[in-house]
């Protein structure tokens, strides 16, 4: 069998050539492929305003600055998620307070959000796991109830929409990442959507030190701006933004390729004994990104998960872990804010006990047949050793 990699930026001759017309020039930054990126960008996703970043913590740090979020205030955050999240409020002195997962689909529980809102929430920030969009009518009536800010996570979600309309348009703003195992890559990069245009206005202005112009046609000489903001560096160049213009246009095949892997692996792992395939499929109006498939193990099973992940690997099966830990059970939060091992428990088993499987479009015909067969050939010789 072909090696199959967990994750593969798919690139080819549209995107070299891009990023080499951007090279045979002489603007690197603040030009003209930025901007059309973000303009392909809002057209696919249907957001009045969408600010190219460098990367997606990027994105959510510069959520926190417009809500200026400080010392003495709480976000609530998924205990399931990658830790740039966490990290975010962390950077503008807040402090995250973690939320509990759902079982089924691992996303955000919001009864336990609910519950722990205090007279110092300032925020909810919310992740679509594995794609499937978390129900945000929910989200917004606990928004509207205690006043929160709602920050949309999309790092793994481009393409994921309720009702037709995409995440990151539903709450105040919304976040993407252009990593290379996304549903596209520029390298790095990062993307704010918003409907709120002084959103929008506050985050492309602090994503350029707060310089007023930012561009340099808009000023009369190169020392014509003023700074009347906080701001940090987090522009994204042209040569990212000219692979991102190329790569929107190759997204509608990458996400019915998605789909059609994780519906035809989903039906064979979920034949498995002793497998749960998290439900990260379309659910009704909430139609899912199809990031990638994630198989909970029962816990016999679990018990030998990383031989599990070394005989796949050994197999040619390249597979992940969405998330390594929960956030609470990393060493910097537990001993930052004195969490108890397992204090999210249905996150920690979700970390501790699956297997994340691919099933993006680098993953051909055939393949996933493939890939169900040696799994289930792998556990096989688990039970042959118990």
């Amino acid at each position: 069998m072909r090696p199959i990699p967990f994750g593969k930026p798919m690139l080819g001759d549209a995107e070299r050539r891009a990023a080499s017309e951007v090279l045979a020039g002489s603007t690197l930054t603040h030009g003209p492929k930025v901007k059309e990126f973000e303009a392909a960008f809002a057209d696919f996703t249907g957001a009045p305003h969408a600010v190219a970043t460098s990367t997606c913590m990027a994105s959510l740090h510069l959520a926190y600055l417009f809500l200026e979020v400080g010392p003495g205030d709480e976000v609530l955050v998924p205990a399931q998620t990658h830790v740039a999240m966490a990290h975010a409020v962390e950077a503008c002195g807040a402090r995250p307070v973690f939320v509990d997962a759902e079982p089924r689909t691992g996303n955000i529980d919001l009864d336990l959000a609910e519950e722990l809102v205090t007279e110092r929430t300032r925020a909810i920030s919310v992740v679509h796991y594995l794609g499937l969009p978390v129900d945000m009518e929910r989200v917004l009536e606990l928004a509207r109830r205690h006043d929160l800010f709602v920050v949309e996570d999309c790092a793994i979600a481009l393409g994921a929409r309720i009702d037709d309309r995409h995440v990151g348009l539903h709450g105040d703003i919304g976040c993407f990442s252009f990593y290379p195992v996304k549903h596209i890559t520029t390298g790095e990069g990062g993307m704010v959507v918003s409907t709120r245009e002084d959103v929008a206005e506050r985050v492309s202005k602090q994503r350029a030190f707060g310089i007023d112009k930012s561009v340099l046609a808009d000023r009369r000489h190169t020392g014509a701006y003023e700074i009347d903001a906080l701001g940090l560096n987090y522009r994204l160049g042209e040569v990212s933004a000219a692979i991102g213009v190329e790569q929107m246009k190759r997204l509608p095949e990458f996400l019915e390729r998605r789909e059609r892997n994780f519906d035809l692996l989903s039906e064979s792992l979920g034949q498995l004994p002793d497998v749960t395939v998290l439900d990260s499929g379309h659910q009704g109006s909430r139609r899912s990104s199809h990031y990638c498939l994630v198989a909970l193990l029962a816990p016999t099973l679990a018990e030998r998960r990383e031989w599990v992940i070394d005989r796949l690997k050994e197999e040619g099966v390249g597979t992940s872990v969405y998330y390594p830990r929960s956030l609470p059970d990393t060493r910097y939060y537990r001993e930052t804010y004195g969490y108890e091992p397992g204090s999210c428990a249905v996150a920690t088993r979700i970390s501790s006990d699956s297997i994340a499987f691919p099933v993006g479009p680098h993953v051909e015909d055939g393949e996933i047949d493939e890939m169900a067969q040696t799994f289930e050939s792998v556990l096989e010789e688990v039970a042959a050793r118990a």
